[in-house]
């Protein structure tokens, strides 16, 4: 497969490359590399290839859902400026 300057340039815009001539012969081999290995691996047959849409099995590794470190009200209030019992008691910002 052979890209033409044409549609290098036509990518090169989608991109939003600005490439000078210099770079556009190297660029132009590189991409063909690119879509000659993809044309490659378009002859592969996979017919008998279950799709997939992740590489591994495992389920998600869930934990049971519990509380292992219960907050102390007490200890959590003790340098609020003001509470009303269990809250933080803060001055009223919108009428």
């Amino acid at each position: 497969m052979k890209l033409s300057r044409e549609q290098l340039r036509e990518v090169a815009l989608l991109a939003r490359l600005r490439l000078s001539p210099e770079e556009e012969s190297p660029l132009a081999m590189e991409l063909d590399a690119i879509l000659g290995y993809m044309d490659k691996l378009n002859q592969l047959n996979t017919d008998d290839v279950e799709p997939f849409g992740h590489t591994m099995t495992a389920l998600n590794p869930l934990r049971e859902d519990r509380v292992t470190n219960q907050p102390d009200t007490e200890s959590l209030l003790a340098n609020a400026p003001d509470r009303d019992g269990t809250f933080f008691k803060v001055p009223k910002i919108i009428e």
